[in-house]
């Protein structure tokens, strides 16, 4: 029987503006890489971010010469800005793979004009969440005792400790992102490398294209280990902040010791790292002119999820007060009280403003659609969810059982420097990839022009 051939295939859009062609859409993303010159503003923002990184480096040095007491942590506040910052920065590495995995399997078009970005945001996220616990054990030259290594000393690793937990989720989630990143970028390298001029552009992103020709072949498998590495990833996304948050769930410590921090962690790092998105995507869609890609539909879409996954972190918050004040447990009903109306009374309540109060915004059109209202909104929920990781950590430790032990906690410039320094990495790391790899997946808006088709044969 001859091949048939079935009518045209459509794709429900548009999703980025008529006036782009198969070129315009390769130009105008590859050329922010290759043929953009490098812009005042690009030059001192990277200047900004390596200014903030030699405050990682001072206080790592100071932290390797003196140790941890250079920092504010004390009896009872053994936990400080380290576990605060590594759930954070976990947090907002969460959004990456959401995008790319899940709504790739979901076959949400929208997602391909973020996609990209929000992978690299997830890869420069967790390097920065994984130096805190190494460096939280004062000792990170020891780091590799975590691993499971034959060695004549017999040390093998404490399995049921929640750092050797982190260890293999944080390293698998890294892994596992890193390969699906690398990946969706196989097709725009080799397209960079196909419209470079410079020879030695064309020779790095023909070794990093790695023979790509986009041959019917190359498509067919490129497809396969798209949707199996996005069946790997999905799990990841609820695994990972489910095993951080069992750094807390299974001590005894009131305000931890509670079965609804598992999927009320899942909700916040959605909810942090859409925010984190949007903080960074708006400001890039500003500056290079990318308004007609990444649409205003894109940001709708992405304050549609912050917003639904920011209730679900009020319910977990008033979860949290109605646990402790219907228990029988003393400890936990003083643990919420304290949190209301002790010494850090003032972060509890600010936290509830920046992520419960100010994000009801999201429920307006108007909002969601106002680059410059949606950003400070997204500013506001990131600061928000820090302070709640802030409140978790030390307002559970700080007044515990025993009234002899309280203490107060009071992070050090140290403290502040290392934080600081990871922000500074995070962002240096998002300058040279903007300049250095595509930002936006080119081969996908290809696809999701309008009128472009997809012609199916079938053999009878």
């Amino acid at each position: 029987m001859q091949p048939v051939e079935l009518p045209d295939k459509i794709y429900v859009g548009p999703v980025i503006d008529e006036g782009h062609s198969l070129a315009s859409v390769s130009d105008k993303v590859g050329g922010i890489v290759l043929k953009r010159k490098i812009t005042l503003g690009w030059t001192f923002g990277l200047f900004i971010a390596l200014g903030l990184l030699q405050g990682l480096a001072a206080g790592a040095t100071m932290l390797f010469a003196k140790g941890v007491g250079v920092w504010g942590i004390n009896i009872p506040n053994a936990w400080g800005f380290a576990i605060i910052n590594f759930v954070w920065w976990i947090g907002i590495g969460h959004a990456g793979t959401l995008i790319s995995a899940i709504l790739l399997l979901l076959n949400q078009s929208w997602r391909n004009a973020i996609n990209r970005f929000a992978e690299a945001m997830t890869l420069f996220a967790v390097m920065c969440a994984g130096m805190f616990p190494v460096l939280h054990t004062g000792r990170p030259w020891l780091a590799y005792w975590l691993f499971p290594y034959p060695n004549t000393m017999a040390l093998w690793p404490q399995v049921r400790s929640p750092l050797l937990w982190d260890v293999f989720a944080v390293s698998t989630y890294l892994t596992i992102s890193a390969v699906f990143w690398f990946v969706g970028l196989l097709p725009d390298l080799a397209t960079l490398r196909d419209t470079s001029k410079k020879p030695w552009q064309q020779k790095v992103y023909g070794m990093l294209a790695m023979g790509w020709r986009g041959s019917a072949r190359h498509w067919q498998r490129f497809e396969k280990a798209s949707l199996l590495l996005a069946g790997l990833a999905t799990p990841l996304v609820l695994s990972v902040h489910t095993v951080v948050s069992f750094d807390f769930a299974v001590s005894m410590i009131p305000g931890w010791h509670t079965t609804i921090f598992p999927p009320y962690f899942v909700a916040g790092a959605i909810y942090s790292g859409f925010a984190m998105v949007l903080t960074l995507m708006i400001p890039v869609r500003q500056f290079y002119g990318l308004d007609d890609i990444i649409t205003l539909r894109h940001l709708n879409n992405m304050a549609k999820v912050a917003l639904s996954t920011g209730m679900i972190v009020a319910y977990g918050y008033s979860m949290e007060a109605f646990f402790a004040y219907f228990s029988a447990d003393k400890f936990e009903k003083f643990m919420m009280w304290n949190r209301m109306t002790g010494p850090y009374a003032m972060f509890y309540w600010a936290l509830i403003l920046c992520n419960i109060l100010i994000p009801q915004s999201l429920w307006s059109k108007k909002v969601r659609t106002s680059p410059l209202i949606l950003w400070c909104v997204s500013i506001v929920i990131n600061i928000g969810m820090w302070l709640e990781r802030f409140v978790i950590v030390i307002t559970s430790l700080h007044r515990d059982f025993l009234p002899s032990s309280w203490g107060y906690y009071a992070p050090t410039i140290w403290d502040w420097a290392v934080f600081v320094g990871t922000l500074g990495l995070f962002m240096t790391l998002i300058f040279l990839f903007v300049r250095v790899l595509p930002l936006i997946t080119i081969f996908e808006l290809r696809m999701l022009l309008p009128g472009a088709r997809v012609k199916e044969v079938v053999s009878q």
